[in-house]
């Protein structure tokens, strides 16, 4: 025999029934939760190109206007992490001070870590825009972005550390002397489209350069 069950009835050890409340609380949170993704999207988007660009290697683009002074962001290109910098005006006076220059191991980057038209003394093609290839020339490790004067040591200039080793750069990539890393961190192709995208992976016109051709990475 069949009975029949309303549905105001709860069967013991059933999960109680959602009350109406319950069902705006649900409702409200799956709302703003979708409106948050959404909002975030552009910049993901922004951040992380598309599967074929990635999986082809072929060149991305990077909008830096919203970079502030003093900020470093991380893209990937090639399945590698790429660090863009927005440098101050004293970080770029201090790459040029003697008492830095001292303690560097290539200060002139005469290794070939870098294309010809970033080996100067900012290893860059705007001094106030670094980009290097974020991977540490000893093993490979990530170093961390630590650019305060002081927040390593008393005697810290602001820049790179490799926290496995304790491998040393400062904010032109440049590798500090006794550090495991034997080498500057490299710089990959790039160059500027307008005033605010960095194209990373393709070089300037009537230059030729590969990352595969450097000493290290």
């Amino acid at each position: 025999m069949v009975s029949e069950f309303s549905p105001s009835q709860t069967l013991r050890g059933d999960p109680p029934e959602v009350t109406r409340r319950d069902f705006v609380y649900i409702a409200t949170g799956a709302s703003l939760a979708i409106g948050g993704l959404l909002a975030s999207w552009p910049l993901v988007a922004q951040m992380e190109p598309s599967s074929d660009v990635l999986a082809a290697g072929g060149p991305i683009n990077v909008d830096v206007s919203s970079i502030s002074p003093g900020q470093q962001i991380l893209v990937m290109w090639r399945a590698r992490p790429v660090f863009i910098v927005h440098r101050t005006g004293p970080i770029l006076s201090k790459l040029r001070s003697p008492d830095l220059l001292a303690l560097l191991r290539d200060p002139a980057s005469n290794e070939f870590q870098q294309p010809q038209y970033a080996k100067n003394w900012c290893r860059s093609i705007r001094p106030e825009f670094l980009v290097l290839v974020g991977v540490c020339t000893h093993l490979g490790c990530i170093p961390t972005f630590e650019p305060t004067i002081g927040a390593v040591s008393q005697s810290w200039p602001g820049g790179y550390l490799c926290h496995c080793h304790g491998s040393k750069y400062d904010l032109a990539g440049r590798v500090f002397r006794g550090v495991p890393a034997p080498y500057n961190l490299p710089v990959p192709p790039y160059h500027f489209e307008g005033e605010s995208t960095v194209v990373i992976g393709e070089n300037p016109k009537g230059e030729a350069y590969s990352l595969s051709a450097i000493e290290q990475i």
